[in-house]
């Protein structure tokens, strides 16, 4: 949900026997799918926000039973109500899939028929496509990362997180999540990404040699059960700080906004495969749960091919 649609969302009104029944559900999904903590808590929203609703829909206090009532037509009018509160239509296509979830859950716990929730179509919206670096731009932010501190420790803690993030394809979350007992890196990470999905991630030379060079500056010691990645005052790396230096290193270097620390991972997976990466690969070492979410990547390489093609065929000017 973006900071507009929270800041529009009306207040939630619904019956103890609803409330009851969304913890339970999300136990199940932390409980049975490994579901994380920020998924579960986006469900909670969606869900809660689609029976206060209904409990104002139909006008009264709802229990389970009302679940079995909702028609085409209701949905419909929750779908126009969250739209005509400035709801994107990324944001309804989640929230769909969320109350989908739900409903199918008590439908078999109640015993009635979900069908008229099941079918109603999500809304249309454009995917946006990752806007990756060009391998100069991503090789050009790692050195410029180093250049943004004046503490040489620092300079190279965050040219590390960032090499790590573009040589090994990770989440910054699992760049942070390194511990002490992780280092020296091996040449293949065990990480464990979202969902508690663990992957195999080979480490190339140039990341682990910059992490040495970090851990040889760095004024804390390497303990097993600690971050590797320390802030200033030696506790946990504050993502944000590895973000301010891209944001610097980025204005210095002429690139646009998109060049985040995400941006990093997605230039790691476009460029293996514009090197010839197998697809199905690529999304092992990404951890993406559907090769739907790695096939993002064909349309980037399709797009800036298509781009190379226009500017260079005789014909296409």
């Amino acid at each position: 949900m973006s900071a507009q649609d929270a800041a529009n969302a009306p207040p939630i009104i619904i019956s103890s026997a609803l409330a009851e029944a969304l913890t339970l559900w999300l136990d199940g999904l932390r409980a049975l799918d490994g579901a994380a903590d920020n998924t579960t808590e986006a469900y909670r929203r969606d869900v809660a926000g689609y029976l206060g609703f209904l409990t104002a829909h139909f006008a009264q206090a709802t229990g389970l039973a009302a679940l079995s009532r909702v028609s085409i037509s209701d949905m419909r009018s929750w779908m126009a109500f969250e739209r005509g509160r400035g709801v994107s239509a990324r944001s309804l296509a989640r929230s769909l899939s969320a109350v989908k979830g739900f409903t199918a859950w008590a439908a078999e716990r109640q015993g009635f028929d979900p069908t008229a929730v099941l079918s109603t179509r999500s809304p249309k919206f454009r995917k946006k496509l990752p806007r990756p670096l060009t391998e100069d731009a991503a090789r050009a932010m790692i050195d410029t990362v180093e250049l943004q501190s004046v503490k040489n420790w620092v300079a190279a803690r965050d040219m590390a997180v960032v090499t790590l993030l573009y040589g090994c394809g990770l989440r910054i979350s699992e760049a942070l999540g390194l511990a002490g007992a992780d280092y020296p890196l091996p040449e293949v990470l065990r990480i464990t990404g979202k969902g508690d999905k663990e992957r195999v991630v080979p480490v190339l030379p140039a990341a682990r040699q910059a992490v040495a060079a970090y851990v040889q500056l760095c004024p804390y010691p390497v303990e097993p059960v600690a971050p590797l990645f320390r802030g200033a005052r030696g506790g946990a790396l504050n993502p944000r700080l590895v973000q301010k230096a891209m944001q610097a290193a980025r204005m210095q270097l002429g690139l646009p906004a998109t060049a985040t620390p995400h941006a990093m991972r997605h230039s790691f997976a476009t460029h293996l495969l514009a090197a010839g990466g197998d697809l199905r690969a690529i999304q092992e070492l990404l951890g993406h749960a559907s090769l739907s979410t790695t096939q993002a990547y064909t349309a980037v390489d399709t797009a800036r091919l298509m781009e190379i093609y226009n500017a260079a065929h005789p014909r296409a000017r």
